[in-house]
């Protein structure tokens, strides 16, 4: 009688075998991944910036050195025409003076008057808060209406400022505040200059409510009075403050457009015109729409050449104080 032998039993399966490994992430993907996720998420911005601040730069520097119809239609380059036509304008110079001082001006004087204006604003006082509510009434209207009060209160016939000044009797017949175009300029300014304190006034604010009171309170104990604080602890404390508000304060009102406008339009004969106005006279009134852009040129190349150097000049001084 045979016997069989019995069939060895089969192996089960090992954990090894039924269970995959976990894959581990390649570390040089993952690297690669946190050098790019940067951009990634400023791509949005960098796209937008691409479409409505790089293409229209380069369009007006195209339409600088390209002769244009009064359609718009480009009929080839035609080198530096267009610049050497707007600089050899007798109203270009004038223009650029005017320029020059309205920035100026208005700049300088808002910033000293914003600065004193922060320091008052910071300290402690009863209605504080509204005082700082009315100073945001200027910034928060917009320019047109600003220029257009100030219009009406410098009016000879029915101006408010005449209209009060003879109510108490400090003159007895209306004044021409306006009497030249010298005069109506400086009205513009102080039209610019009103507008503009808020803005400083409450990014200097902003750089005083950061300092450390601890500051202070060491310096009062070695016996420092009110101006060595202000010129040792205060002005280099908030000094990055006002680099931001003194930097976009030049921008801004080297191309400010509404109150010039809305006060003279640039008039008589250029006399009250900057870059913005006369330029915007060249394309929508002269049709002359190269000359028009080769002044906007030689004012984003003026602007950012003042720009660049303050910055540069404030923020290595800085360090070197440091």
């Amino acid at each position: 009688m045979s016997t069989k032998t019995p069939a060895a039993p089969a192996k089960a399966p090992t954990a090894k075998h039924s269970q995959k490994e976990p894959r581990l992430p390649n570390p040089s993907s993952k690297k690669l991944f946190r050098t790019v996720e940067p951009y990634i998420w400023i791509a949005p911005s960098i796209i937008l910036m691409a479409i409505f601040i790089v293409t229209p730069i380069f369009k007006v520097f195209q339409l600088s050195m390209s002769k244009v119809t009064r359609a718009g239609q480009l009929k080839g380059f035609n080198n530096f025409e267009n610049f050497t036509k707007v600089l050899k304008s007798p109203a270009f110079s004038l223009v650029l003076k005017n320029t020059i001082v309205w920035t100026i001006a208005v700049v300088i004087i808002s910033t000293v008057l914003g600065f004193i204006l922060a320091l008052i604003l910071n300290n402690k006082f009863h209605g504080r808060k509204i005082a700082r509510a009315i100073v945001v009434f200027p910034w928060a209207t917009t320019l047109v209406i600003q220029a257009s009060v100030w219009n009406f209160i410098i009016n000879k016939d029915y101006g408010t400022l005449n209209t009060l000044l003879m109510k108490f009797g400090l003159i007895s017949a209306p004044v021409n505040w306006t009497p030249n175009p010298t005069a109506y300029f400086a009205w513009e300014i102080a039209c610019g200059i009103f507008v503009t304190i808020p803005f400083v006034t409450f990014c200097v604010l902003s750089g005083l409510q950061s300092i450390d009171s601890s500051y202070y309170e060491a310096a009062t104990v070695d016996g420092a009075g009110y101006f060595q604080k202000l010129f040792n602890i205060t002005l280099p404390l908030v000094k990055s403050s006002l680099t931001v508000s003194t930097v976009l304060n030049i921008i801004y009102v080297f191309n400010s457009f509404p109150i010039i406008w809305t006060m003279t339009k640039g008039d008589p004969a250029n006399r009250t015109d900057t870059l913005v106005t006369y330029l915007y006279k060249l394309a929508f009134y002269n049709g002359k729409q190269g000359e028009a852009s080769a002044v906007s040129v030689i004012g984003f190349i003026i602007l950012l050449m003042c720009a660049s150097v303050y910055m540069v000049y404030t923020l290595r001084k800085g360090d070197d104080d440091l």
